[in-house]
């Protein structure tokens, strides 16, 4: 009788290839970019950064920044819920608290990214493909930062809106008005400057005027750029003294800041603008970026390009949402106007400069209603696209951009959606990292002004692998300080540009 193998119906040993007679292994490169067949939200034209590179900021993001700002946010809701009366409002708010936990749960937990809930938002759609093509099984952590960020406020949105009384509650809000409300010096720095209209010399020559213009021109580019500096996504816990540093717009301080502007377009961007006057001016668009004392410098900067004639009309485009902790939203728009001509947000301030700041916001607000200032919200800033995507996401977005001389993207979100936010060479030309936004039929000509407070940074010419390097070995942490910044500009396509009388 035959003995049956005993390692017949066990799992077979594994075996061990010896490989030593093969050739050895060939140090080969992965291919960067990819090539564009290849790039996709999963997949960006250089390594994506992700939550579970600890060398990374997305890290200490997606495993500190967010839970922090996600538990101030629950802060602020009890904190108003504390204050109601009606039981019906107070359940309402009650189920948004535990939503609200439910997606501290998923975030801290390191859940898989579901598709968002149908609220009646205009980016549902857009979202749940996004999710359904390049996410399916994707967590906090392994998706791209970028996007999974970007998912977490969407997320946070959903908190609300699906609720019956707290559809648009902005659990931000108090932030962003107490930070603007703590900026009393620079605002009027600027107000006192800017409150009565722009007007130059009549003895000056027309040489002489203009030189005057681009030296203003060159110092409110700064004075926009550097008011980034205050992100409460990231200086949430500031002091007023710290505020009031990173807030100077003196003369002297913005000629010493000039030099941590590491890829600096600032003389190519004059150029194009003056360009645009001598065409007989036409249409500007600000991307905006944070609301408070960012889009307050964000508004002087454009109220000097219209009454100078570089510019004779201005497209604000803002969030539909509360996005990003302090990226503004229309109530935020309407907020600033507001405050500025009614409200009492600066006790100590003397009759003069309060008479200063009266005398903009009504110049402003005048703007508005003469169509010079056109506040806009399109879907597509609010949803986890790259600008890569948007002449293919939101072509009629991109048809409007396109009619437009010159768009300004403001801050680092921004930036980080023109540029995929991909671990790209800083020598990385500006052109090449924004893609389709400078090389698609009809882009517009597009500026980014931005201080630099995330991981990707491109654009430094054809030294910035050295620079880059030279400042991670002398100042580690440079690319989240703040202290450096980039204003870059795209070629644009002459030739190509859509137009329209």
């Amino acid at each position: 009788m035959a003995t049956a193998n005993p390692s017949s119906s066990a799992a077979p040993s594994r075996v061990t290839l010896s490989l030593g007679h093969l050739p050895s292994k060939k140090d080969i490169k992965a291919p960067w970019p990819r090539t564009p067949t290849r790039v996709d939200p999963n997949n960006p034209p250089w390594p994506a950064y992700r939550g579970y590179h600890e060398y990374s900021f997305a890290h200490a993001t997606m495993q500190a920044r967010l839970p922090t700002i996600l538990g101030k946010a629950i802060d602020d809701t009890i904190r108003t819920l504390n204050e109601q009366s009606s039981e019906e409002k107070i359940i309402d708010l009650v189920q948004c608290i535990e939503r609200m936990e439910a997606l501290m749960v998923d975030l801290s937990g390191n859940k898989k990214l579901r598709p968002i809930i149908d609220d009646n938002e205009a980016d549902v759609a857009l979202w749940n493909k996004e999710i359904a093509k390049y996410f399916q099984g994707k967590d906090f952590m392994n998706a791209p930062w970028l996007f999974a960020e970007a998912y977490k406020y969407r997320r946070l949105r959903e908190c609300f809106s699906i609720s019956k009384f707290w559809s648009d509650y902005d659990v931000f809000y108090r932030q962003k008005c107490d930070t603007f409300s703590r900026s009393a010096e620079a605002v009027f720095e600027l107000s006192m400057r800017f409150a009565e209209p722009f007007t130059l010399s009549e003895s000056l020559t027309a040489a002489e005027k203009l030189e005057a213009e681009r030296h203003m021109f060159l110092e409110l580019t700064q004075v926009c750029l550097w008011g980034n500096s205050t992100d409460l996504s990231l200086l949430i816990n500031m002091t007023e003294e710290q505020i009031k540093a990173l807030q100077s717009t003196g003369g002297d301080h913005l000629a010493a800041t000039e030099k941590n502007i590491l890829g600096n377009h600032l003389n190519e961007l004059w150029d194009v603008v003056k360009q645009s006057r001598d065409n007989t001016g036409g249409r500007f668009d600000f991307v905006l970026d944070n609301a408070g004392f960012e889009l307050y410098c964000d508004c002087v900067y454009a109220d000097f390009l219209l009454q100078s004639g570089l510019a004779k009309r201005i497209h604000f485009h803002g969030k539909r949402y509360p996005w990003f902790v302090s990226d503004v939203t229309r109530k935020d728009w309407d907020w600033l106007l507001n405050s500025m001509v009614y409200g009492q947000l600066f006790p100590k301030a003397s009759d003069v400069e309060l008479e200063s700041l009266r005398r903009l916001g009504q110049r402003w607000k005048r703007y508005e209603k003469e169509g010079k200032w056109v506040y806009e919200q399109h879907p597509f800033w609010c949803t986890g696209y790259t600008f890569w995507d948007l002449h293919s996401e939101a072509p009629d977005l991109f048809l409007h951009l396109s009619r437009s001389d010159l768009v300004v993207f403001k801050g680092d979100l921004n930036h980080r959606k023109l540029t995929y936010d991909c671990a790209a060479p800083a020598s990385t030309p500006f052109d090449v990292a924004i893609g389709s936004m400078a090389s698609a039929a009809g882009a517009p000509r597009v500026a980014s002004l931005r201080t630099i407070k995330s991981d990707v940074v491109v654009g430094l010419g054809a030294e910035g692998d050295d620079i880059a390097e030279k400042l991670d070995n002398d100042e580690p942490g440079w690319k989240i300080s703040g202290k450096y910044a980039v204003v870059l500009l795209s070629e644009g396509r002459p030739g190509e540009k859509v137009r329209f009388a």
